[in-house]
């Protein structure tokens, strides 16, 4: 696992940390890594030293199969070496991937063409050799089922497709450590007024121009918020990143942190006003999640999946432009100073250690939210 510190390597290292410490029964946890060559060998030295213990040895060993063995993938690798596991499939290995979302099949404008064809080539590998999926929302499952429908030949054989929820609580997944005094200056900015805070890599789908046009819709109006935007720099947004780091309110009223570690994410999300959550669309939204744990307000775009995240227990703004954003951060404003606006504080969320044993119950106990049948399959279904 390469961790760059983006929400799927939290999930990834949360999931991981949780089977090393909590096995399911008659199962032994094993993390694995693909060498140069394309065989699968147990990262065992990676294991020890998430647990805090000195390697036994530096032997990496390959991987052997077992009946009975399962090859769980959390991570989104777009690399993985398929004709391996198509090998050691034949082998009784049973496979099964985890999709955060679809995006770059349902909206490849939003992403460099390289990414689009590079998830394409994953995608169409993963509906190869898996033998199910796991999605992190019943959104992400449903939009995966609709796109096989709609894509005949791309699945040959019926697919299993669950879900999971991810886990709130950021402490138990080995969150990263900034340097003394990080954060200092903005932290102080969210004592002298309100603070929206945005959680996300800075990428078209986020929202944040849209977000960043409304905010200056409100300064121009008198209204004095901070905005705080955690995430490095993605793709497509140098223009954005451009007028970030030249913006006249840039470490006054507007901040950008590009490397913020999690201690510092927790503590901002202790001390600003409310989480915006601009996303076009998302797989889940975790900064939901870990907003609603430390009881931060949430205001979020009218889109599927943060209804089932948040349900109403957010503030919802229609998916339109930014004049109808700033009105909405307006009318949020009203009803928080009167005391009337949506509450987190209720929201049901997961620990990492629920989720885990979520995610386990549907693949162990094949608790599937639905099962893709190509035509085909559903034709030899009704002829016997």
């Amino acid at each position: 696992m390469r961790d760059v510190h983006t929400g799927v390597h939290r999930v990834v290292r949360s999931l991981l940390q949780e089977l090393l410490r909590h096995p399911p029964t008659h199962y032994i946890a094993e993390p694995v890594y693909a060498d140069g060559a394309g065989q699968l060998r147990y990262a065992r030295g990676f294991a020890s030293a998430m647990l805090g213990q000195q390697p036994a040895a530096p032997e990496e060993p390959r991987v052997s199969i077992h009946p009975g063995d399962v090859f769980f993938c959390p991570d989104l690798y777009l690399d993985y070496p398929i004709a391996t596991l198509a090998a050691l499939k034949q082998r009784g290995l049973r496979i099964v991937f985890t999709v955060y979302d679809i995006v770059g099949l349902n909206n490849a404008r939003l992403f460099p063409r390289a990414y689009n064809l590079a998830f394409t080539d994953w995608f169409a590998g993963v509906m190869t050799v898996a033998d199910a999926i796991v999605c992190d929302s019943r959104a992400v499952a449903d939009e995966v089922q609709g796109w096989l429908q709609d894509h005949p030949g791309q699945r040959t054989r019926p697919l299993p497709i669950g879900y999971f929820h991810l886990g709130a609580d950021i402490e138990a997944s080995r969150p990263t450590q900034g340097p003394e005094g990080e954060g200092a200056e903005v932290l102080a900015a969210c004592q002298s007024r309100p603070t929206l805070l945005m959680v996300g890599t800075l990428e078209p789908r986020k929202g944040h121009a849209q977000a960043l046009a409304a905010i200056e819709s409100l300064w121009e109006d008198g209204i004095h918020l901070n905005l705080v935007i955690i995430g490095k720099e993605g793709w497509r947004t140098q223009r954005l990143a451009r007028q970030l780091r030249r913006h006249p309110e840039r470490n006054r009223r507007l901040f950008w942190l590009e490397k913020a570690s999690d201690a510092l994410l927790m503590r901002l999300y202790a001390q600003s006003t409310a989480l915006l959550a601009a996303s076009y669309a998302e797989g889940f939204g975790l900064p939901l999640i870990e907003a609603a744990r430390q009881g931060l307000p949430i205001i979020a775009r009218d889109i599927p999946v943060f209804h089932e995240v948040a349900g109403e227990f957010a503030f919802y703004f229609p998916d339109t432009d930014s004049a109808a954003l700033a009105n909405s951060l307006r009318q949020w404003l009203q009803l928080h100073a009167e005391g009337k606006a949506p509450q987190s504080k209720d929201m049901p969320y997961l620990t990492w250690a629920q989720s885990t044993r979520q995610l386990l119950h549907v693949i162990l106990e094949n608790d599937w939210h639905t099962t893709y049948r190509p035509a085909e399959a559903r034709c030899n279904d009704r002829q016997r």
